[in-house]
């Protein structure tokens, strides 16, 4: 058991490594666009499935209470949390719509459009970022293995260089938190 908990913390710290030492400019390029669309009056607009759903959720609990500092709360919203709006775009539309219905009613030029997926491929998020793209929106990615189909649609993806689930999603929410912080310190 010791050895399978050891390798676990080993190889977390190797897709850490790995990630530091690319995500620095992107993550950088990432918080000046969120920070320019903020002091704009407008909004972050964060989605995905699964696990990463519960990872937008957590980024935009940061921005909406608070992450490290006291400060007002920011406009961010999770695509993913409202069930009954969930169920009827997929039941209506189909479940890969669920997210770029939701661009449709959501989103304005200059939004930040946030979709989360470990491979860069999930359609729904594909979908939406084709969309966000058309309304002018700034779209960012967080994927891992080679960025997927993502990779071309986002103005920032933040890829992740990682094969392994698990390991992309603990290193997106470190992303998310690293993103969080630098909005909160260095917006208005």
């Amino acid at each position: 058991m010791q050895l399978i908990i050891q390798s676990e913390f080993i190889e977390h710290l190797k897709t850490a490594k790995a990630t530091s030492e690319n995500i620095v400019a992107p993550l950088e390029i990432a918080a000046k666009c969120c920070i320019d669309s903020l002091n704009k009056s407008g909004k972050i607009l964060i989605f995905g499935n699964g696990g990463s759903a519960a990872d937008a959720q957590h980024i935009v609990a940061e921005l909406v209470g608070r992450y490290k500092i006291d400060r007002k709360g920011l406009p961010a919203f999770a695509l993913t949390t409202d069930t009954s709006v969930l169920t009827a775009i997929s039941n209506d539309y189909g479940y890969d719509c669920v997210f770029e219905r939701q661009i449709e009613a959501l989103a304005n030029e200059g939004d930040i459009v946030m979709g989360i997926s470990t491979s860069g491929n999930s359609a729904n998020v594909i979908k939406a970022f084709k969309l966000a793209n058309e309304l002018g929106c700034k779209t960012i990615g967080l994927s891992g293995r080679d960025g997927g189909k993502m990779k071309n649609l986002c103005d920032v993806n933040l890829i992740v260089p990682s094969n392994d689930t698990a390991r992309i999603q603990e290193m997106h929410i470190v992303i998310g938190h690293t993103l969080c912080h630098l909005i909160e310190t260095l917006g208005k």
